[in-house]
């Protein structure tokens, strides 16, 4: 006697533009109609598209990451209602696996444009780049960055459950009080709501409207409900535990990557990927203050590339930047100079410092705070893996320049 598959709870189409599919959205508000209902104790098999919605391509130019109209992103599949989920509850997300889709076997990594964007090192690299990731497997290669190969370390990007109305308008006033601080800077600090290219699923016209008036970007984290965190670690294994504000918690998932380094220094840093990821979902009655949570937590799985003792190389960043100023106890500023280090260390091997930046930013690299205390200096560390190179980068061997070819570049 066979048994039962799993439920596949939203599927999606990679043909079918993202802004028309009505299991998909990319605001955060607690009116966004249901995509569907999940049992309390259920596991279920949820379809994912890039974050992007598809507009990243196969191919070996950068002009569609320069070009991204970053008011589409980022696409999520939901939001789902969990029965019998009511608000002070926990919802605690089981990721059981997660896995591109069999016919697109491939992922990107990108430099967006400082005018678009930019990311962790634009002002020293303001240019768009990107490269594509072959999966094989559990590993993944690529074209644009050659001698590199490396598992992944799965995981979604974005998770979390709707705000209440009132912890969406606290969301909009500290967001927008910080736009207004820093309205001098030649940056943006934060993105305000935006009815530009707003998807809510199957929303009506004039709920279309309203969401598009309040509903909260996709872009950042935030504590009340996790978001889009980006955490490496959270992978298959993992269970994460979200705050419930809403009756039915209101479960949304995407941004599904294939691999990402310790903070996934480019805005568009992950491999990216479309996907399925499949979840058990149980119901913690009471659980927000019997956990004392006011953001979420989770307990990384027991997946992860293995790498044996002193197979790593760390580099080491101070809160003194590139121009030689000093600044207090800058984690910031120091994991920028050690993302630096890295560069500079690669680039004897004939690597160009585009390709290097998109590799920090996906491969399994490990970033770590290691002096908080000591002023007026933070330290901070980057581990990068020797084993994904197929020559050896160790300090005790000459570097011995190569031709790397390019990554992916947009045209001028």
């Amino acid at each position: 006697m066979g048994t039962k598959g799993l439920r596949t709870a939203a599927k999606v189409s990679l043909d079918i533009p993202a802004a028309e599919q009505p299991c998909l959205h990319n605001r955060w508000h607690p009116d966004v109609p249901s995509a569907g209902t999940i049992a309390n104790n259920e596991v279920v098999k949820i379809e994912c598209v890039d974050w992007t919605g598809g507009q990243i391509g196969n191919n070996d130019s950068a002009d569609d990451v320069k070009n991204v109209d970053l008011t589409k992103i980022h696409y999520l599949t939901g939001p789902f209602d969990i029965e019998t989920a009511e608000p002070g509850d926990v919802l605690v997300v089981e990721i059981q696996d997660v896995q591109p889709f069999q016919d697109q076997p491939w992922g990107f990594t990108g430099v967006f444009e400082k005018a678009n964007g930019g990311g962790f090192l634009d002002e020293l690299y303001p240019k768009a780049a990107k490269a594509i990731w072959d999966f094989e497997g559990i590993f993944c290669s690529s074209r644009h960055i050659p001698g590199v190969r490396f598992a992944g370390l799965i995981h979604p990007g974005i998770l979390g459950c709707a705000p209440s109305p009132e912890i969406l308008a606290e969301w909009n006033r500290r967001e927008g009080e910080l736009i207004t601080a820093h309205s001098h800077l030649d940056r943006d600090v934060a993105l305000p709501p935006n009815p530009t290219n707003v998807h809510a699923g199957s929303a009506n016209a004039s709920l279309k409207e309203k969401i598009g008036k309040e509903g909260a970007r996709t872009v950042p984290g935030r504590p009340e409900h996790g978001g889009n965190c980006d955490i490496k670690n959270l992978s298959r294994g993992s269970k994460v535990y979200l705050p419930v504000h809403v009756k039915g918690a209101k479960f949304s998932v995407g941004d599904l990557h294939f691999s990402q380094g310790d903070g996934e220094i480019s805005f568009c840093g992950a491999i990216e990927m479309a996907g399925v990821i499949t979840i058990k979902f149980s119901v913690m009655k009471g659980g927000m203050a019997q956990l004392g949570m006011k953001s979420p937590i989770y307990v990384p799985g027991p997946v992860e590339p293995q790498f044996g003792p002193g197979r790593y190389i760390y580099f080491e960043g101070f809160s003194v930047d590139e121009h030689g100023k000093q600044h207090y106890m800058d984690a910031t500023v120091a994991y920028r100079q050690t993302s630096l280090r890295v560069i500079e260390y690669l680039r004897r091997y004939g690597y160009d410092d585009y390709q290097i930046y998109l590799l920090l930013s996906c491969a399994p690299v490990q970033g770590h705070v290691a002096g908080i205390v000591d002023i007026p200096n933070a330290c901070t560390t980057m581990g990068l893996p020797i084993d994904i190179f197929d020559f050896d980068i160790s300090p005790d061997k000459p570097a011995k320049k190569m031709d790397m070819g390019a990554c992916a570049k947009a045209s001028s």
